[in-house]
Parts: C-alpha cells; structure tokens; sequence
C-alpha cells in the first residue's frame, strides 16, 4: 500500500474523501435541477401575466395575436386556412420541427397564403429532465427546417405544453427566436371539446392585447379535437371584431413596444 492511497496511520482515507464529496454533489444537482425548472415557473397564468407580460403575449391593446400549436398537418391545416381566409384573418402557427420535415407542402402553404411559422420545438416531448444539448440541436433544427420549407426565417418560440425549462429558454436564444406563451387558450385539446366550450374558456380570460392559443392538429391531443376549434373560429373572430380588436398574427402584435 503506498502512502499516496492512506492516511498517516495507514488506513484508507477514500471512503471519507467519498463521503465529503457527497454535499457538493448534491449541491451541484440542486442547482442544475432549479436552473432546469426555475424558469418553467413562467406556466403558471397568473404569474406570468402579471410579472412577464411580453413572454405571456402581451401586446397592442387593440390587438389579439391568433396562435395556433402543433402542426402542420395535411389532414387538418388546410381546413383552418381556408377558414381564416373565409374570415380575412391572418395567424401565427407554432410547428414541430419533424412534423414540417414530413409535411413540407402544408409548411409552405401556411407561409404562401400570409401566415406566420413559428417554432413548436422538434417533437412535442416533455421536458422533465434537463436535456440542454437536445434542446438547442432541436430548437435549431426546427427553425433551419422551417427556413428551408417556407424562405422565412421564424422569430418566435413556444416551448411544447408551455414549460419554458433553462434549456429551452437558451435553445431559444441560440436559435434567435422570442419565446413567447399565451395569455388566454380554448383548452381545445381534449374529447369533450366543442366549439361551445372552447369559445366560452377562451372568452374568459380574453382581453385587449392577449395572445390566443389554439390547435390546428391533434398530434398531440385527442383525435379529432381540431374540430371543435375549426368550428369556434368564427365566433371567436367576431367577439374579438365587435370588441374593436384586430385579429392578426404575432407579427403585428407590438410585444415588449413602448
């Protein structure tokens, strides 16, 4: 035994290194953990509302931003187009990175008919673990991937279920987008939804300067729940214009003027 691996009375000092070690580690991985979560805090309404009005959505007070999530999708997109064109409204629609690779023609025609593409991230994951190299591979392929499809470069970010996580906040940065979540939705994702109830939960928080959250695609909800907000759009369009709010896209939004 040399003396480089005892102590001065012979014995081994590791298994105390060890245990001395162990508060660091802990240390270490609270902290990752918090940088992780801490911004993710940001999903709840309330606080997000009141303490970041700009990530929430908050814009011209004459104005609603229309958002759309988690397509494109060949079965379902075009049928929202062709609504909004029917109403003259032009939206923002946040898409998966993989779902725009498979889909490519339904990509551009949101982009030719004068909508707005955003990033939804690659895939709708969930973001429990902290994942920093993936976000920022994911984040910026989706936006490369949208570039290619469309010729537009995205400059807005929505984090799948609304959970803005450390990594994904700096995947965002890195990729040069704005992350930017809601400030009323039409909980439009589940089976019991119908364009009844998804125009009374979007009614309830909606006010002048808010930025709606809808579904154009049920990947990564209940099969067939896309309709119940195809079937709100027009009602919801119509409160919105008897208010004197414009409908637009988050292009014309106005967030963090002033």
């Amino acid at each position: 035994m040399s003396r480089g691996a005892a102590g001065h009375d012979g014995r081994h000092s590791t298994p105390r290194h060890r245990a001395e070690t162990l508060p660091t580690a802990t240390a270490t991985a609270a902290v990752m953990v918090a940088a992780h979560i801490g911004p993710a805090g940001t999903w709840l309404p309330g606080a997000r509302r009141a303490l970041f009005p700009a990530l929430a959505g908050r814009g011209r007070p004459d104005h609603i931003a229309l958002t759309f999530d988690d397509g494109p999708d060949p079965g379902s997109t075009p049928q929202f187009l062709d609504a909004l064109d029917e109403l003259a409204v032009r939206a923002t629609f946040f898409v998966l990175g993989d779902s725009v690779l498979r889909h490519p023609r339904t990509a551009y025609e949101i982009s030719r008919r004068g909508h707005e593409l955003a990033v939804h991230g690659w895939t709708h994951s969930r973001p429990w673990l902290p994942t920093v190299a993936r976000d920022l591979h994911e984040v910026q392929g989706a936006a490369r991937v949208v570039r290619r499809a469309t010729g537009a470069v995205p400059r807005w970010y929505r984090p799948p279920y609304g959970v803005l996580t450390g990594g994904r906040g700096l995947a965002a940065a890195r990729a040069g987008l704005r992350p930017v979540l809601w400030t009323a939705w039409g909980r439009d994702w589940t089976a019991r939804a119908t364009p009844a109830s998804v125009l009374a939960t979007v009614c309830r928080d909606l006010r002048g300067g808010g930025t709606v959250l809808l579904h154009d695609s049920d990947r990564a909800a209940e099969p067939g729940c896309w309709r119940a907000t195809l079937g709100a759009l027009p009602a919801l369009v119509r409160v919105c214009r008897d208010e004197g709010w414009t409908v637009g896209p988050l292009a014309d939004h106005g967030i963090g003027a002033g």
